[in-house]
């Protein structure tokens, strides 16, 4: 029989085993925490202090929250044009890798594990295949699409989103397919008369709303965070208007900055939270 040797040890040499990890995990976790916040408070102290100067002030917080910038000689257009850009790109992309990558991923999943991991090599190259080399790739066809098929509009950056945000939501997709029994679902719906489509909609997308929510967000973060494809291809997101907003006022561009990672953490929360809600209620249901 097995002997648990913590549970051997006399108490003392115990209870100092327990402080000593204790005192690891603290000061691995202040490392942790300061190597992520120094940086952020700096940023934010960047904002509020002058460089030349030396003056404290919030105008540029003001400047964004009241959306004129012409005190600090900036010019908040292009900012809100390029938020608003990212924000229906947000949108669209999402909507696209949803309807592209879970009907694909559910069928596959049912049908064809070889197949499935056929898709994921295809669904991954993303993450090789720098976002300069898939500009180079991409730079033709928006050529011809905006020449002859739609327009310059920074909306259909979308079409190369897709591609980008992939891999991150192939691998969100895959642990709720994995962690459910897709087959044995399905089958039993179907024996009881269920079509193809309420099986879908009704049985598997429920069991599927965390990895569909964490798929969503993720893209989103991405999405808002994207810079070279953009400015490579001569359109107008949010991090290209943040880009030629320093030019003018690093300041304001700065504390913009902030802003859009504020709402990354908001939605990491949000997910989180979401998440032990579904987990909680599926919970209660099944009790």
């Amino acid at each position: 029989m097995a002997v648990n040797h913590t549970e051997a040890m006399p108490p003392q040499l115990r209870a100092a085993r327990v402080r000593k990890q204790r005192v690891i995990k603290a000061i691995i976790l202040t490392f942790t925490l300061l190597f992520l916040f120094v940086p952020l408070v700096s940023m934010f102290v960047f904002t509020i202090r002058h460089p030349l100067s030396g003056k404290w002030s919030l105008d540029p917080w003001i400047a964004i929250f009241t959306g004129d910038g012409s005190a600090l000689g900036a010019d908040l257009s292009t900012l809100w044009s390029g938020l608003g850009s990212s924000m229906g790109l947000c949108v669209v992309t999402v909507v696209i890798m949803l309807l592209l990558m879970v009907p694909t991923m559910v069928i596959v999943h049912i049908r064809s594990k070889q197949l499935e991991r056929a898709i994921e090599w295809v669904a991954t190259l993303p993450l090789t295949i720098p976002a300069i080399v898939l500009v180079v790739g991409l730079g033709p066809i928006y050529r011809w699409l905006s020449a002859d098929v739609l327009s310059t509009n920074p909306i259909w950056l979308c079409f190369a989103y897709v591609i980008l945000v992939m891999p991150f939501a192939f691998r969100a997709l895959a642990v709720g397919l994995n962690s459910i029994d897709v087959k044995t679902l399905c089958e039993a719906s179907r024996s009881l008369g269920a079509s193809w489509p309420r099986v879908f909609f009704r049985v598997l997308i429920p069991n599927l709303w965390q990895s569909i929510l964490s798929a969503s967000f993720i893209s989103i973060a991405v999405v808002l965070g994207e810079y070279t494809v953009a400015s490579l291809l001569g359109r107008m997101n949010l991090q290209v208007a943040l880009y030629q907003l320093g030019q003018s006022n690093s300041q304001i561009s700065t504390a913009m900055s902030l802003l859009a990672l504020l709402f990354g953490v908001i939605l990491l929360v949000a997910l989180d939270l979401i998440s032990d809600a579904l987990r909680k209620s599926k919970e209660s249901n099944e009790s």
